[in-house]
């Protein structure tokens, strides 16, 4: 049984997860112009293995997060749905539609990515 308590923990959930795609996202861009920089001027070769080892981590957790995003999204439109459903009034759907449109924008789940 869905509550609006479940369904404002499911909507913070991907505001957060949002958040963290979006700290990714910027990390990937600094250690990547990191490496570039590296090259160009010449850095250790264990130095620049080292870097290119971050950037490959920040990378990774790029695709792990579109995947938890995808799941907590349709877990919020599932209890969306249900509290619809069951006619619930409340301020938490409004929220909870509001922060669905938001991660829509942010984020479309295609089929290459699996």
């Amino acid at each position: 049984m869905a509550t609006l308590r479940n369904l404002k923990i499911k909507t913070s959930t991907c505001k957060r997860i949002v958040k963290e795609l979006r700290s990714y996202e910027k990390e990937v861009e600094k250690e990547a112009a990191k490496t570039a920089d590296m090259k160009e001027k010449g850095a250790d070769t264990y130095d620049l293995k080292q870097q290119e080892n971050v950037l490959a981590e920040s990378r990774m957790m790029v695709p792990d997060c579109h995947k938890r995003l995808e799941a907590a999204l349709t877990d919020l439109k599932a209890t969306l749905a249900e509290l619809k459903e069951s006619n619930e009034q409340g301020t938490e759907i409004g929220e909870a539609e509001a922060t669905i449109t938001e991660v829509e924008a942010v984020y479309t789940p295609t089929e290459a990515e699996d």
